[in-house]
């Protein structure tokens, strides 16, 4: 069997880890508590275990795709184990309006099929994208599909008082 120190550097050499969730993966497969903390003090002092950059990491190939808002992945994040700190380090460089991210993933949602505005709603949603931004293109939705309205009959977006 190998040592949990080979094996963490196994673990890592796949894949960025963060500290908690490597360590489950080592009790997991038997190693002690001891040698588990150890091997992870050991990781974290050699820079090889640095939830920091593995946050800041995901977030960047998170992003890089558009297809999520803040809160999905800062809840992403906190299931695999970022520490809390990385998780705020990492969002903190996302902006707030988050309008543009969801229009794009909407677009390509659209372009799949979707038809219906409240299955547009649900999935962006599960996405992660503010309630803003889907009350945003919702209403940018229902204007462009009443093509007889007059300006002022279209819906509030924005700043409006149902936002």
């Amino acid at each position: 069997m190998k040592t949990c120190y080979d094996k963490a550097v196994e673990l890592l050499a796949r894949a960025p880890h963060f500290r908690e969730q490597l360590g489950a993966k080592l009790s997991q497969r038997g190693y002690e508590r001891e040698d588990v903390e150890a091997t992870l003090d050991r990781l974290a002092e050699q820079g090889y275990l640095n939830d920091r950059e593995a946050a800041s990491g995901f977030v960047a190939a998170r992003r890089s795709r558009g297809a999520e808002g803040k809160a999905r992945l800062k809840a992403e994040l906190a299931r695999r184990g970022a520490a809390p700190e990385a998780i705020v380090a990492a969002l903190a460089d996302v902006p707030d309006d988050d309008t543009a991210a969801a229009r794009a993933a909407a677009e390509r949602w659209l372009a799949r099929g979707g038809k219906s505005r409240s299955s547009l709603a649900r999935h962006l949603d599960r996405k992660g994208f503010s309630r803003r931004a889907i009350v945003t293109l919702l209403g940018e939705s229902s204007a462009a599909s009443e093509t007889d309205a007059e300006p002022d009959d279209l819906p509030e977006t924005g700043d409006g008082d149902g936002a």
